[in-house]
């Protein structure tokens, strides 16, 4: 028997029929998906301590369980003694069930781990239905051991969802369990 995450098959059995329930569309195939989590970190101070971005990549590997990709600087900036190619962050970018997994930790043991967390902030939709938050803090993932690590980082998530509207998106988001600030929208 084939493993599948548990948000895969939630999505199939609950998710999608609550979705086409609420939106009144004619086709399962018109529910909106997540298609993509993007992980992104950047690590501006890498330009002087190039252990940074070894680190950085070591712990987003971990955290997400997929290898990370260093991101390096487009141009030049002379007032940050910036070169065209530095490299400048760290990134991963999560499909299939590495995305589930991923998701599930994210919901389930991450986040709750937020000092003074009172939900996500329901501003960071771009109007196409994707959705980016930031996380202060690397270490509210189980994966990273507080004692090892050099230096406190925070990161960006987005979601990319195949929703057309923000409203279809949050309501995507909202059925997988991601706990929003404003419940009311």
């Amino acid at each position: 028997m084939k493993y599948t995450p548990r948000l895969k098959s939630k999505y199939k059995e609950e998710i999608a029929p609550a979705l086409v329930k609420q939106f009144n569309y004619s086709s399962v195939m018109q529910v909106p998906r997540l298609l993509k989590i993007s992980v992104n970190q950047g690590l501006g101070s890498a330009i002087a301590d190039k252990k940074l971005i070894d680190s950085g990549m070591d712990e987003m590997t971990m955290i997400t369980g997929q290898k990370a990709v260093a991101t390096r600087s487009k141009k030049d900036i002379s007032n940050f003694k910036l070169r065209k190619g530095m490299p400048v962050g760290v990134r991963v970018t999560l499909r299939g069930d590495r995305m589930y997994e991923f998701l599930d930790r994210l919901i389930s043991v991450a986040i709750p781990r937020v000092r003074d967390f009172r939900g996500v902030n329901d501003k960071g939709f771009d109007g196409r239905g994707n959705y980016t938050f930031g996380v202060t803090e690397q270490i509210i993932f189980p994966e990273i051991d507080i004692d090892k690590i050099n230096k406190i980082n925070g990161m960006d998530i987005t979601f990319v969802t195949s929703a057309g509207t923000d409203r279809e998106c949050l309501a995507l988001l909202k059925e997988f369990g991601l706990p929003f600030k404003n419940q009311n929208r």
